[in-house]
């Protein structure tokens, strides 16, 4: 239960942010949070791009690394274009996250955004040379599923740190404002994630052509889909429990709640992607589509929990008892 001694999160309408006291510390400030947004937006092209090299089967397009047959340039091949695209974009996500990084060092107003955006740039370099070990182990299940996972990780810690730069000036940790449901909400959208890659691992995407059930003679690889499925059930209760449970604390905060609207909405459409990716047997426009939004869901949801995380309450955080 949250006991509520008239506390509440506030939004920042007025809140101007803090500068260094400088012209220079303010232009500092400026490019930690420019390049910080605009990094986990490449993160994210990172991620749906990477989806569509993986349902094109574009994975193989360039079996040598980094070059694609020994070429710098696009080639005339719709795979190894695909593919080597997304290297390329991975390049310019790795320049970002080290920029980021580097940025936060520098401006002191928005130091609280240098841990993440540090991580940031440690996970890039580890996503990176998954990206080459899946290459030469050529596609292997367990690598795709892994490189997937830790792609959404490194995009989640690009989402926490363009928060944080953005509300580093009158923010702190304050980690009992998220409370378990928001906690929960992360576990379950990671796993929901993780149960998919297994899906796609083991062959499984058009074993069950129905939806939310299988059918009797379905193969024993519907289980995997029904898995997915219990698993993203989960994500839904924990949405809407983290959302109520923070709801009446994040009077005002506008953004906050318009963005967990939002995530509701997503949720939805992200179930009837699942649903027309089952009943088309996994098609790969349906799937492609399916993950982009998942990738989507779950930066709205970091960006939600990291937000109350640092949010500046009021007066004193409201208690979470478990």
């Amino acid at each position: 239960m949250v006991q509520d001694h008239g506390a509440m999160l506030t939004a920042e309408p007025t809140d101007r942010p803090a500068t260094n006291g400088s012209g220079a510390g303010a232009r500092a400030d400026q490019v930690v949070v420019a390049v910080a947004i605009a990094t986990a937006i490449a993160a994210f092209a990172l991620v749906a791009l990477g989806s569509t090299v993986r349902v094109t089967n574009s994975g193989m397009g360039c079996p040598s690394w980094p070059l694609c047959y020994g070429h710098v340039g696009p080639i005339d091949r719709f795979h190894a274009l695909l593919e080597q695209s997304h290297r390329y974009l991975a390049a310019v996500v790795t320049v970002g996250a080290f920029s980021t990084a580097l940025a936060a060092h520098r401006a002191r107003a928005r130091r609280m955004a240098f841990r993440p955006a540090a991580a940031g740039a440690c996970l890039v370099v580890g996503q990176a040379g998954l990206g080459a070990i899946t290459v030469l182990a050529k596609n292997a299940p367990w690598t795709v599923a892994v490189h997937l996972v830790v792609g959404l990780v490194f995009f989640a810690v690009t989402v926490v740190t363009a928060v944080t730069a953005v509300r580093a000036p009158r923010g702190s940790w304050q980690l009992a404002a998220v409370g378990p449901w928001g906690w929960g909400l992360l576990a379950a959208t990671l796993a929901t994630v993780v149960g998919g890659s297994l899906v796609v691992a083991n062959g499984a995407g058009g074993a069950c052509p129905a939806w939310p059930l299988c059918p009797s003679w379905a193969s024993d690889l519907a289980n995997w889909q029904l898995l997915h499925r219990s698993l993203a059930g989960l994500t839904g209760v924990g949405l809407v429990g983290f959302v109520t449970n923070r709801w009446r604390h994040t009077a005002g905060w506008l953004a906050w709640r318009a963005t967990a609207l939002t995530s509701l909405g997503l949720l939805a459409t992200v179930a009837a992607f699942g649903a027309a990716s089952a009943l088309t047997r996994a098609t790969p426009a349906w799937q492609d589509a399916h993950l982009a939004m998942v990738a989507l869901f779950w930066g709205l949801a970091v960006a939600m929990v990291t937000a109350l995380a640092t949010g500046q309450p009021r007066a004193a955080v409201p208690a979470v008892q478990h």
